[in-house]
């Protein structure tokens, strides 16, 4: 099967890639001027480059295909590039679903995050459902994934924290730390979207996407501590109250690590039931704990 993959030089999007191509498969790789070398072209993939928020630059480049994989999504805006959660969620999927009718790609496999919610806390929810209302309303063979926290070799979240902890003696934490996150590991969210291309009793569905098991924000520190042979990861709780006007003063700056739309969204349980997804693709879903070891480098 030939398959037309936007997303497919990010983290999720490379996992996806190598498990497409180890089945047999054929890959047409939506590439942005300039990410062309993240991905080697060859016998079985060819790149496209044009962007999704262009829709012209989509125009014939699903020809042959049989099944788009849309995967892009941004967790932070950079408005002055034009890098919006409406651009890039909703009008890049919108555009995305336009080329699929019009080149007659019958099969479409979309991309979304736990949490999503019309009245979501966060943009990053809400523009992230109305993405899901345009999928739902097409007349493509759709199936929606929400994964929760995705994790793996080179996730930034674990990057993040990780770097944080080699370097600091003392880790900051806003808040009580105690909200949760079921972190799901990156070759289980690509052996999905590969298993599902064969799966036609999957179309019309949406699947929760989560690991075997929940970790409050402190204890995946001290997960990623011990990964790093750490007996102990020294934190120190911030009140909410004074963390937010900070940051709010501070996400203008692009490496600052933390917007108010992302401490929103932590704040709140990542959690979710993933026992049908597990069930329907054959998944023994791998927890944090028995995959941060694979993550990091002592």
């Amino acid at each position: 099967m030939q398959v037309f993959v936007t997303g497919g030089t990010g983290f999720v999007g490379s996992a996806v890639v190598r498990h497409l191509l180890a089945a047999g498969h054929q890959v047409v790789a939506l590439v942005r001027p300039g990410s062309e070398s993240k991905l080697v072209e060859g016998a079985n993939v060819r790149l496209h480059p044009g962007d999704i928020s262009d829709p012209q630059s989509l125009n014939g480049g699903m020809a042959g295909c049989e099944a788009v994989i849309n995967l892009v999504g941004i967790i932070r805006e950079f408005p002055r590039r034009g890098v919006t959660f409406e651009r890039m969620h909703v009008d890049g999927t919108g555009n995305v679903l336009s080329a699929a009718v019009a080149q007659r790609i019958p099969r479409y496999l979309h991309m979304s995050a736990n949490g999503v919610r019309e009245d979501g806390v966060a943009q990053y929810h809400r523009t992230k459902w109305r993405a899901e209302e345009a999928v739902r309303a097409s007349p493509l063979q759709w199936t929606i994934f929400r994964p929760s926290v995705i994790f793996g070799p080179g996730s930034e979240l674990v990057e993040l924290l990780t770097g944080m902890i080699r370097k600091l003696p003392i880790i900051p934490v806003v808040g009580d730390g105690r909200y949760r996150m079921q972190p799901v590991a990156v070759g289980q969210v690509a052996e999905t979207f590969l298993k599902t291309l064969a799966m036609p009793e999957t179309v019309g569905k949406t699947f929760h996407l989560g690991g075997a098991a929940s970790y409050t924000y402190d204890e995946i520190l001290d997960l990623i501590g011990r990964a790093l042979g750490k007996r102990k990861v020294l934190k120190f709780h911030q009140p909410v109250s004074l963390v937010t006007p900070v940051i709010r003063l501070l996400e203008k700056f692009p490496h600052f690590p933390l917007t108010h739309d992302q401490l929103t969204m932590m704040l709140e349980d990542n959690v979710c039931d993933q026992r049908p997804w597990a069930e329907t693709f054959g998944i023994d879903p791998t927890s944090f704990a028995e995959g941060v070891g694979n993550c990091v480098s002592k």
